[in-house]
């Protein structure tokens, strides 16, 4: 009897010890992968044109994802990865996946090697083609969206991903600080939505509409 308990014994030491090591290796690559973005996402941070986010708000969006533990992420206009990287450093830290669409072939190029160089690219599904089509292809559900391209087309595509946001999920829109063909238009949207709980975060001069399903 006590050789059987003395195993048993042994048996659970060994699978602590196991669970143990598997979580310290997790947390060094995560560390590792960490250490890797925030040096890339430094030494560009001047360098992000071509329609990409300020550094501020790409924070803002990374920070959003993880305080929620959002898992299941769309960007609609991926440009050359700038705020892509943002959201996919999030979803590694959540355990999550995103879907970015680009109409542009040569941007979306950039980014999938912006995304390689991070080390990021696997969580990332990039889908090149007009968002006005693609987006209603989607399948979904999503807890987290992120709107950057066409601004005529923010109501359209705020309506076309309700059915496929989950309660609790946040929708969220660039640039309607600015004086853009169609941000009025979709503000003016957002207060009538009653089924939503909208924020605009001025930390940068774009402005992010924050706007959070409820539950």
């Amino acid at each position: 009897m006590k050789t059987i308990v003395l195993f048993k014994t042994m048996l659970l030491y060994i699978l602590l010890f196991s669970l143990f090591t598997k979580a310290n290796a997790q947390t060094t690559k995560q560390e590792e992968l960490d250490k890797q973005v925030q040096q890339f996402l430094k030494k560009k941070q001047q360098q992000w044109h071509n329609l990409n986010v300020p550094y501020e708000d790409g924070q803002i969006l990374h920070d959003l994802i993880v305080k929620n533990n959002y898992q299941s992420a769309l960007e609609i206009g991926t440009s050359t990865g700038h705020s892509t990287i943002w959201i996919a450093w999030a979803l590694s830290k959540t355990g999550g996946k995103l879907t970015t669409i680009e109409l542009n072939k040569e941007r979306q190029k950039e980014a999938i090697e912006n995304l390689k160089t991070v080390g990021l690219s696997h969580i990332v599904d990039f889908k090149l083609g007009n968002a006005h089509q693609l987006v209603k292809e989607l399948k979904g559900p999503f807890d987290f969206v992120f709107s950057d391209a066409d601004k005529d087309w923010y109501i359209q595509y705020f309506k076309d991903i309700d059915p496929k946001l989950k309660k609790g999920g946040t929708f969220t829109a660039h640039n309607v600080l600015q004086d853009m063909s169609g941000i009025s238009e979709y503000l003016d949207f957002l207060k009538k939505q009653p089924g939503y709980e909208t924020t605009i975060d001025k930390t940068s001069s774009s402005g992010i509409a924050v706007s959070r399903k409820k539950q």
